[in-house]
């Protein structure tokens, strides 16, 4: 059973898949809310990577080249004949974006579409490399003016045991990223916020150099992590390009 996928089954008659790539620190429960909002016939799963939630036992990846061959790998086996689509919120992105260049290169099947939430291969504010070595306390307060930082999980001392070690090792794995202007071939459509402070304004029109068919950027008021509050109406824009875009494969 792949370890790397959330459900590692689905729903074999739905025409569509969907591989959700989680931001840094996180796991593949950052899309709990997103299974009741997707229709029938996209068939979901979720990237989990080691490190993190049921997989916290295993060792976490600090770079990101062993990590993307290592998701192409694990998705390429687990392919089969429907189109697909990557979506990723902002290390989820980075790494959905390099997943498909890697299948491609690879000569793989890619996704027939690319959706990619608060990042950008030109105008993200990527941390520097020391930020992973910092004290937990600075890493909670840098976490904290992202927004990211619920109160419950400050005041939880095992969770925070088990948090901090997986954020250095993403942002590591974030560090060590070097943008070699690869395209993929399929479209692509973006989504960001309007007060996030690791994404410049103009960020997302460097995509269009990096794909054939750039669909457009959707802003939306809130910071970088406004994945959480507007999970209905990404899914449901995400939803509509993927009927077009994938679905005009199956037919």
């Amino acid at each position: 059973m792949n370890q790397w996928l959330q459900p590692a089954e689905t729903d074999p008659e739905a025409p569509l898949r969907l591989f959700l790539f989680h931001y840094a620190g996180g796991g593949a429960s950052m899309y709990r809310d997103w299974p009741p909002l997707l229709p029938g016939d996209i068939a979901y799963q979720c990237i989990q990577m080691p490190g993190r939630q049921e997989r916290r036992t295993e060792a976490a990846f600090t770079d990101i080249e062993p990590l993307v061959d290592m998701m192409a790998e694990q998705i390429a086996a687990d392919l089969d004949d429907r189109p697909f689509a990557f979506f990723g919120h902002c290390m989820g992105g980075q790494l959905a974006y390099r997943t498909a260049v890697a299948l491609e290169r690879a000569g793989e099947r890619g996704p027939s579409l690319l959706g990619v939430a608060s990042w950008a291969p030109e105008g993200f504010h990527t941390v520097p490399p020391e930020q992973a070595d910092r004290p937990q306390a600075e890493i909670l307060e840098w976490m904290g003016s992202l927004g990211s930082m619920p109160e419950e999980i400050l005041q939880d001392k095992e969770m925070l045991s088990m948090l901090i070690p997986v954020m250095r090792a993403d942002l590591q794995v974030c560090a060590s990223y070097r943008d070699d202007a690869a395209a993929v071939s399929c479209p692509v459509v973006t989504y960001s916020a309007k007060t996030d402070p690791l994404v410049e304004s103009a960020a997302m029109a460097s995509w269009r150099s990096r794909t054939p068919d750039y669909l457009g950027n959707s802003e939306f008021v809130g910071g970088h992590f406004f994945i959480h509050d507007e999970a209905l109406a990404i899914s449901a824009d995400f939803t509509r390009l993927m009927r077009r875009y994938a679905g005009a494969v199956t037919r």
